[in-house]
């Protein structure tokens, strides 16, 4: 099953809308309210369902979930494996650099540094396809699309300062604002229960939001805000 967010859907009245208009391009389609989308037995392209409903204000946004059935759905550790391979690259990484003298705060400092970096390559390899999926969740792409396509530039730059060390209390503050108000879109979409895709590593890999996003994204506050208060 593939399933998309719906915005403009206020009432019983606009799933039927929405849903007749998506059943004349995408049969099976089954359209809900509560949370607004609209699932689809099999992959589906989003510009074929855009275009369903265009002309109405109801539209259709990435990213798509594709869910398996339930008998060939992955564990946890397997669907979350890409993820945790990398953290502990980045990890590892973070302590050979230093070598004997591995201290906390310069293992943090390593650790935002390759977290940034890294997680900006993701989403540099398709930037249009993240600012889409970025938009179903976080709150101000969602109302201002160019912040989508402005995000991954801004993790290199936090990358990029935190490696060289520059400016360390305006990186860490930087850090604070912009990880923290990503946050809130994601609490927000994990409370929501929204079957949709995590844009944390871009597009490349097909990971769900759910808790492991928040404690990545607070995860990333606390520590700026414990390198701030040092």
């Amino acid at each position: 099953m593939t399933t998309f967010e719906i915005t403009g859907m206020t009432c019983g009245g606009c799933v039927k809308r929405v849903q007749a208009k998506l059943e004349a391009v995408v049969p099976g389609v089954q359209v809900q309210l509560k949370p607004p989308q609209a699932t689809v037995p099999g992959p589906a392209d989003v510009a074929t369902l855009q275009a369903a409903l265009a002309g109405s204000h109801y539209s259709v946004l990435a990213p798509a979930v594709v869910q398996p059935p339930p008998d060939m759905a992955p564990g946890w550790f397997a669907t979350y494996r890409p993820l945790l391979l990398i953290l502990a690259y980045i990890l590892g990484a973070s302590l050979l650099v230093q070598g004997a003298r591995a201290s906390g705060m310069e293992t943090m400092r390593y650790f935002m540094a390759g977290f940034f970096l890294v997680f900006s390559f993701f989403k540099l390899l398709d930037v249009p396809a993240f600012a889409d999926a970025y938009a179903g969740y976080d709150l101000l792409a969602r109302r201002w699309r160019p912040w989508g396509s402005i995000y991954p530039f801004v993790e290199l730059a936090l990358g990029v300062a935190y490696l060289a060390n520059v400016q360390p209390l305006l990186t860490n503050a930087v850090t604070l604002v912009v990880m923290g108000f990503s946050a809130i879109g994601v609490i927000g979409a994990v409370l929501d229960k929204r079957s949709i895709r995590c844009a944390c590593l871009g597009t490349v890999f097909q990971l769900p939001m759910s808790t492991v996003t928040i404690i990545e994204d607070v995860g990333m506050v606390l520590m700026a805000a414990i390198a701030l208060a040092m």
